[in-house]
């Protein structure tokens, strides 16, 4: 008999093992988002006009190639090849992002500099003695020094995640910084001579309706292969009967009940954990639950009656003086000539629903990233036409030094569960990249064999997880 997979949420993870499963025809599926659009926080929607992401986004030239000859399948020749041209400021000085040497040399703060070639010079002798316990803030700066990560890393790290670098764990630095040593550095630095670039360095992959276009794709492809997808459901309860899994979802006052064999949940695994109401989670489920948390994150979006802002694709503000931490201009990622005469800015504010920019209104927000970006020297030519916000409660996993046992408890809680898998960037509290989350339904998919799930075959793919590192 075809087992019934109940997929939860329309993310890439979600959505792109809905499409494999019905590609291979090994399982029938229901695909449910709460949202009306899918993607997830890698979507995109429409706004007076213009097509914006939630955020920035790209598909990195890492992605696994039978992901993106899978992707390119699905969208053809709307994955356009485009190069990087971001920059960063550091000590109110404009650096080109990927960094490149020439740049450095004219660009760069000499006192900055003259700090990164002490580090380098004192990393290079030898030490004596015992280091301490391991942190975010001991990994790196062991790896780059005291100037890079006092004037980069660490208020960088302060305002994405709003906790301390010493606070933050070892796990953190080494899955969100690629370049996490001198050595790595300087080979980022070069891969941008000609000549010693490897394939796709400076470069990434965008699709030209927009980043959502990816998983959009996916959900379409998913559809036409026979799935059922369900947007603007909102999945409440889940519990377990001798012989299926029966799931609530919610949509305006209505409710249904749906049976599946198994579950796949994209969700955040602390929002699993309160879904289940039968067999109940033990109290020290619940208690890991509260234990875990994420940073949220408020998009603000500003229309300007100007054809560009600037050519760059993305700024990025690691400084403390500046509140936001990176603006995109979507139509420069697309090279888009619609609307005419109007672009949009996106700028991202890292938070919490607690502090008080969660509650502040779209037009004081839009006066705050004004203020922001008069302050780095980026002042807006005029008044926005318009200002939209937009909210992400579950932006990024903070890894809280210690964050792993309580999430081994909810890990095993949840795979102790016969049905239930919990995966993708929220289910696995992982940081990762869209190619990382089409990665993990792809391997998903390889280990529902004939209806029976192989979990030897999930604890092998799990191992190669662990070893994701987001790419800049």
């Amino acid at each position: 008999m075809t087992p019934r997979v109940l997929v939860l949420g329309a993310g890439p993870a979600g959505a792109g093992a809905a499409y494999r499963l019905r590609q291979l025809e090994r399982a029938s599926v229901t695909l449910v988002e709460q949202k009306g659009i899918v993607g997830g926080n890698a979507g995109s929607f429409d706004w007076n006009g213009h097509r914006v992401d939630f955020g920035s986004h790209r598909l990195h030239p890492a992605c696994d190639p039978e992901i993106l000859q899978e992707i390119r399948g699905l969208i053809g020749d709307d994955l356009l090849d485009r190069p990087r041209h971001g920059r960063i400021r550091l000590r109110g000085r404009w650096i080109h992002f990927p960094l490149k040497p020439v740049d450095l040399l004219l660009r760069l703060d000499p006192a900055f500099a003259t700090g990164v070639l002490r580090d380098m010079a004192l990393k290079a002798a030898p030490r004596n003695g015992r280091a301490g316990p391991e942190s975010f803030s001991t990994v790196l700066r062991q790896g780059l020094g005291t100037t890079i990560c006092e004037d980069f890393y660490f208020p960088y790290a302060r305002k994405i995640w709003g906790r301390e670098p010493d606070e933050l764990s070892a796990i953190q630095a080494r899955r969100r910084v690629s370049a996490g040593s001198f050595s790595k550095l300087v080979k980022k630095v070069l891969s941008a001579v000609p000549g010693l670039k490897p394939p796709g360095a400076g470069r990434f992959f965008y699709p030209r309706n927009g980043y959502g276009q990816i998983t959009e794709a996916y959900v379409e492809g998913a559809r036409r292969a026979g799935a059922e997808v369900l947007l603007g459901w909102r999945a409440t309860e889940l519990r377990k009967n001798p012989s299926f899994w029966a799931a609530t979802i919610e949509r305006e006052g209505e409710r249904r009940e749906l049976r599946a064999d198994y579950v796949w949940s994209t969700l955040p695994v602390t929002l699993l954990a309160r879904m289940v109401a039968e067999p109940a989670p033990p109290p020290e489920v619940m208690q890991a639950a509260t234990s875990l948390s994420y940073r949220s994150m408020i998009l603000v979006y500003l229309e300007l009656d100007v054809e560009q802002f600037t050519p760059f694709d993305a700024h990025y503000f690691p400084g403390a003086d500046v509140r936001i931490t990176r603006l995109s201009e979507p139509k420069n990622y697309a090279v888009r000539q619609e609307p005419a005469g109007r672009t949009v800015l996106c700028a991202e504010l890292p938070c919490s629903p607690d502090d008080p920019y969660w509650s502040m209104d779209d037009a004081a927000l839009g006066r705050l990233v004004a203020e922001d970006l008069e302050h780095s020297g980026l002042p807006l030519p005029r008044p926005p036409l318009a200002v939209r916000a937009e909210r992400l409660r579950h932006a990024y996993p903070i890894y809280l030094t210690g964050y792993e046992k309580p999430f081994a408890v909810l890990d095993a809680w949840a795979d102790s569960l016969p049905g239930i898998l919990t995966y993708g960037r929220q289910g696995l509290f992982a940081h990762d990249n869209t190619h990382h989350a089409l990665f993990m339904a792809r391997r998903a998919v390889d280990c529902l064999v004939d209806g029976k799930w192989d979990h030897a075959g999930w604890e092998r793919a799990r191992k190669v997880f662990e070893t994701h590192v987001v790419e800049d």
